[in-house]
């Protein structure tokens, strides 16, 4: 390896240090571009494979998930998840890969890892019906040891550096609905006892504390995704039959009573962070228009699931070897009972890299990159 690197450079390694070396390849002197590092949190929509090396109830590592990448990799997808699409225009030349993997180290670690985890969510007690499954407050932990790696591998001026300008982003919050506030079996109870206006509140002070404290371990480039139309998923759909062909009205008015509290608190977090750079990206509003528009965005189907097993929708199972498989992705927008495929998610992440304010606020992904 290192003697590739010597041609690649164009003169001998000798007498370079590995460290000098991998800072070498960072700043892209070996690679020939200046990609920044690409740091993922979040839940299933954007997860690559961590619960793969976990006890979960929550896994895609079987078949057919993956199915255009010929296997399984763990993303709960048929091929891409958003952030791989991101990473892929913003000119990384490898997926980001998970936390878990045990090849997730030495100088590999300086392109960014994906920390995200099937089931999470912002509490602590989101996603507790899947047993296994990291939370936020657990991915940051994992963030806190990647960054210490780093810190002893290249020094800490050219670690504090990779990370001013890595991008961060996190994509979570609608575990905490969906596998907290409205499971079935706890659902009506905790909404006697916990108004929503009241769950929100604790959601959105638990996320001030968690985006603050990735600000404190050197992120400034920081996109948050909101919670998209959660009651617009085959799930809901199919657990809610009496509100017909229609999205349910109550998870999508949490999601958006949530969304407007978390695009203040990104403003708050933007104003009062020096050289803060948070981003507020409005996936609900994105992931509604390709819903309600579906025929002029090319696909045939916009409510129910590809990899279907039971219901009108085919949401009341989770996508599974028994499932029949639509024959073309590209034509529907969800992939299973909950998670978009690979061609919703393409359009998605394209307007959040070059969308205007209001698919993306204050600014796309590329101007941040540029800025």
């Amino acid at each position: 390896m290192f003697s590739e690197m010597g041609v690649l450079l164009g003169r001998p390694i000798v007498g370079i240090t590995c460290r000098i070396l991998i800072i070498l390849v960072f700043s892209g002197i070996c690679l020939g571009e200046d990609v920044p590092a690409n740091f993922v949190f979040g839940d299933s929509l954007v997860e690559v494979g961590n619960n793969d090396y976990i006890v979960s109830l929550s896994k895609a590592d079987y078949a057919p998930f993956g199915i255009d990448f010929g296997k399984p990799t763990g993303r709960y997808t048929n091929g891409r998840t958003i952030v791989d699409i991101l990473g892929q225009e913003i000119g990384l030349k490898d997926f980001t890969p998970p936390y878990l993997a045990p090849t997730t180290t030495g100088p590999v670690v300086l392109q960014g890892v994906n920390y995200a985890s099937g089931g999470g969510g912002i509490l602590n007690d989101t996603g507790k019906i899947f047993v296994g499954r990291i939370n936020l407050d657990a991915q940051m932990d994992n963030f806190a040891n990647t960054r210490q790696d780093i810190i002893s591998n290249i020094g800490a001026p050219a670690a504090l550096k990779l990370f001013e300008k890595a991008l961060f982003s996190i994509t979570i919050g609608a575990n905490d609905f969906i596998n907290n506030y409205l499971t079935p079996v706890v659902s009506a109870l905790e909404q006697k006892l916990v108004p929503p206006e009241t769950f929100v509140d604790t959601l959105i002070s638990r996320f001030r504390l968690q985006l603050t404290r990735l600000y404190n371990m050197g992120a400034r480039n920081i996109v948050v995704a909101n919670v998209g139309p959660i009651g617009c998923i085959p799930y809901q759909r199919d657990i809610n039959p009496s509100a017909g062909e229609s999205c349910v009205a109550f998870p999508n008015q949490l999601a958006q009573l949530f969304n407007a509290q978390l695009k203040d608190l990104l403003a708050e977090l933007g104003a009062n962070l020096k050289e803060s750079k948070f981003l507020y990206a409005d996936v609900y509003r994105l992931f509604d228009d390709i819903i309600q528009n579906h025929i002029s965005y090319g696909f045939e189907n916009a409510n129910s699931a590809c990899c279907a097993i039971s219901g009108r929708f085919g949401g009341l199972i989770p996508c599974g070897p028994s499932a029949k498989v639509c024959p073309d992705r590209s034509k529907y927008v969800f992939w299973d009972p909950y998670h978009p495929t690979d061609a919703a998610n393409a359009i998605i992440a394209k307007r959040l890299i070059d969308g205007g304010s209001d698919d993306i606020w204050p600014m796309n992904i590329r101007r941040l990159l540029e800025s």
